[in-house]
């Protein structure tokens, strides 16, 4: 069983640029897929950014292109979302997510199978 524990978190004013982690307790194997989701009160979850251990292959979503970078550590089997001139509306709890496939629609939440707590960041004005 894989679990994920995010991290990084806070209260951070507007153009802020923390880093969340998302730590694996399990061997994450070449074929996994791991992304990160938010979710603000009220709101669906959504996409934010996904890498694939195969190719190392990023996506991203419209909304935080350009400013957010995910990565990772294989040797730490740690996956980050660092972010970048962080805006109010990115507010939200941020969910690191795994699964050991291949997932072709990366964007569903709905095709993961292992998620973290989760860890809230907001951003102020």
């Amino acid at each position: 069983q894989v679990q994920l524990v995010e991290s990084g978190g806070g209260l951070v004013q507007a153009g802020g640029s923390p880093r969340l982690s998302c730590a694996a307790s399990g061997r994450i194997f070449s074929s996994y897929t791991m992304g990160w989701f938010r979710q603000a009160p009220g709101k669906e979850r959504e996409f934010v950014a996904v890498i694939r251990w195969t190719t190392g292959s990023t996506y991203y979503a419209d909304s935080v292109k350009g400013r957010f970078t995910i990565s990772r550590d294989n040797a730490k089997n740690t996956v980050y979302l660092q972010m970048n001139s962080l805006k109010p509306e990115d507010t939200a709890v941020y969910y690191c997510a795994a699964d050991p496939g291949y997932i072709t629609y990366y964007s569903s939440y709905r095709l993961y199978g292992y998620w973290g707590q989760g860890t809230q960041v907001t951003v102020s004005y």
